[in-house]
């Protein structure tokens, strides 16, 4: 009897871990284009779907990355994203890509992605990347510089940054284990939020001068 409570158990766990290790639902069909008219459609994972019968090679195609994006912003940097808005054919399949452009010394300032593990790859230029890990891991730096070719992956919900180091401009395509991962880029989310953040909760935070806080604010 033990045994098979044993079993039981073991089942039980393998199952928990299937489904926490699967972020983006699996599809329980070949795909899911996704479409706006609900009355022609089924409503999963975010999305409607159209009647697979219906589906194009046009549902699962994008055209553009080839194009770079503009630069001329207070960050020098550029994010093209080909997600399921893109690609309707992506709905339910947990992947999306994104092109990054950088201005000389443009920046991806600090964000995190809460639905998506991000693989990024320097295809022009060099960045100096990294992610911070949570405070149970005492916040600890993963940073390195990545020159034409290099890899380097950022962990699932982990804050992380890319800076064009070069004097001139840097690309980099990144891939993301999920059909819309989302972005929160922190200074825009903390001193821009609607309505605003009480500054003296923002002072006490960062040990800042109130005013300072409230400039800031201006700021975004």
């Amino acid at each position: 009897m033990k045994g098979v409570h044993f079993l039981l158990i073991l089942a039980i766990l393998a199952l928990a871990t299937s489904i926490a290790s699967a972020y983006d639902p699996s599809p329980l069909q070949d795909f899911c284009v996704a479409i706006d008219d609900p009355a022609k459609a089924l409503f999963v994972n975010g999305k409607f779907c159209k009647n697979p019968k219906l589906a194009r090679a046009e549902d699962f195609s994008f055209s553009g990355l080839n194009i770079p994006g503009n630069t001329s912003n207070p960050v020098g940097s550029n994010v093209t994203t080909v997600n399921v808005d893109q690609i309707p054919g992506l709905n339910t399949l947990g992947i999306s890509l994104v092109r990054i452009d950088y201005a000389p010394y443009g920046q991806n300032p600090p964000h995190t992605h809460p639905r998506g593990t991000e693989i990024l790859v320097v295809v022009e230029g060099t960045l100096y990347v990294g992610f911070v890990s949570s405070n149970q891991d005492n916040n600890r730096l993963f940073a390195k510089v990545l020159n034409e070719g290099d890899v380097f992956v950022f962990p699932i919900g982990q804050i992380h940054f890319q800076v064009n180091i070069g004097h001139a401009p840097a690309v980099a395509f990144a891939g993301l284990s999920s059909q819309n991962a989302g972005v929160i880029t922190i200074a825009n989310t903390v001193f821009g939020s609607t309505p605003p953040i009480y500054p003296d909760v923002l002072a006490k935070a960062f040990m800042l001068d109130k005013n300072i806080v409230i400039d800031l604010q201006k700021k975004f």
